[in-house]
């Protein structure tokens, strides 16, 4: 049993036990809390840098399975538990929580007091923090030092999003869909719909994303503060009207950017598989799933063509916007959930049904 300690910011320390990786590991301590779907969260890539405070006690007990991964190379920093099963009991178990941090070189502590972690960083909000490596002297007010001055990278998305352009070929509309840290449920929803997708790297320009000849365009997910994805605002602005656009997390706020409006962080970001929305239009309320800390200000919206479609029903924050005039709509949460609920799903069809539509006009103009 070896031990371990996550040192914050603010001084707080916990002893726990390590498992993952034994090597050291510093990043931004956040809480998220859904009661399962921990395979989906280590390998979204929104969690780059990030420490995982898992507020569910009981983590790992169904292991982890081939096909519910979001990324191939998870990002985030590291994990924290208040118990780990590291025998699962699950029919599509492959591997363990611990053989899978192991094998990506993740730490992660156990045994530790999470509802006093989760209660520390709901007041004071994300604080920096550091997984002590195994079998090392710990100097803790070094420790402590060295989080406190430790610069969060701004380079999130360029670890996260694709280096090169790839296809997922359909027969269907073709979308170019910009990867700012993509989750694969989104591009699965895609291809069920039978979309033609192109995924390109983040700083894609504007001209070749045109040269591809999209149908529609979808701004993903991705990790960190929107104004620090270099070259993104004007790349999208420079789109707006061009093909339909659908805005997804990161995505959203960056298509809020490029349409004049403002950014603001939130003390405490949203994080888990239980979040309710509601549809202003339809007055339904959606559980969905969301990982984000930071919103768009909604007194900055005076001015924009921009409308608000959904809100937070826990703080009231700006969860979707849409656009007649330059046929874009987006989302703060993720509608293809994985995990969570699949309340948002049809926004996927209502894409679909926007590409249709302008195509269709385009063919009546010519």
């Amino acid at each position: 049993m070896k031990k371990r300690m996550l040192i914050l910011e603010d001084g707080t320390t916990f002893t726990g036990t390590a498992f993952g990786s034994d090597e050291a590991s510093i990043g931004q301590t956040v809480f998220t809390t859904g009661m399962t779907g921990y395979q989906e969260t280590i390998s979204n890539p929104s969690n780059c840098g990030q420490m995982i405070v898992m507020t569910y006690p009981l983590v790992g007990n169904y292991g982890i399975n081939r096909d519910d991964f979001e990324s191939i190379e998870p990002a985030m920093a590291g994990i924290v538990v208040r118990e780990l099963s590291d025998r699962p009991s699950n029919f599509r178990s492959d591997m363990t929580l611990c053989e899978l941090l192991k094998m990506k070189g993740i730490p992660g502590i156990e045994g530790i007091d999470t509802r006093k972690l989760t209660r520390l960083l709901r007041e004071k909000g994300p604080l920096k923090g550091i997984l002590t490596a195994t079998g090392e002297e710990i100097n803790v007010e070094e420790q402590i030092a060295r989080a406190s001055t430790y610069e969060l990278p701004t380079d999130l998305v360029a670890q996260v999003s694709t280096k090169r352009p790839y296809p997922s070929p359909g027969r269907g509309e073709r979308v170019v869909l910009i990867d700012y840290g993509m989750k694969h449920g989104i591009l699965r929803e895609l291809n069920k719909r039978d979309c033609d997708v192109i995924v390109v790297p983040y700083n894609t320009s504007a001209d070749e994303i045109r040269s591809l000849f999209p149908d529609g365009i979808v701004l993903t997910n991705g990790p960190g503060n929107p104004a620090d994805v270099d070259g993104a605002v004007e790349t999208i602005k420079s789109l707006l009207g061009y093909a339909p656009i659908f805005g997804i997390g990161l995505g959203h706020q960056l298509l809020a950017l490029a349409s004049g409006a403002r950014i603001v962080k939130l003390k405490n970001g949203h994080r888990g598989s239980n979040h309710p929305v509601k549809d202003i239009a339809s007055g339904k309320t959606e559980l969905t799933a969301q990982n984000h800390g930071y919103a768009v200000d909604e007194a900055s919206l005076e001015g924009t063509d921009l409308q608000v479609t959904h809100k937070a029903l826990n703080d009231g924050s700006i969860e979707g916007l849409v656009s007649a005039s330059i046929n874009a709509f987006s989302v703060q949460f993720y509608p293809e959930a994985s995990p969570g609920p699949e309340d948002s799903n049809h926004l996927f069809d209502r894409f679909t049904a926007l590409m249709e539509a302008n195509n269709r006009k385009e063919q009546a103009n010519v």
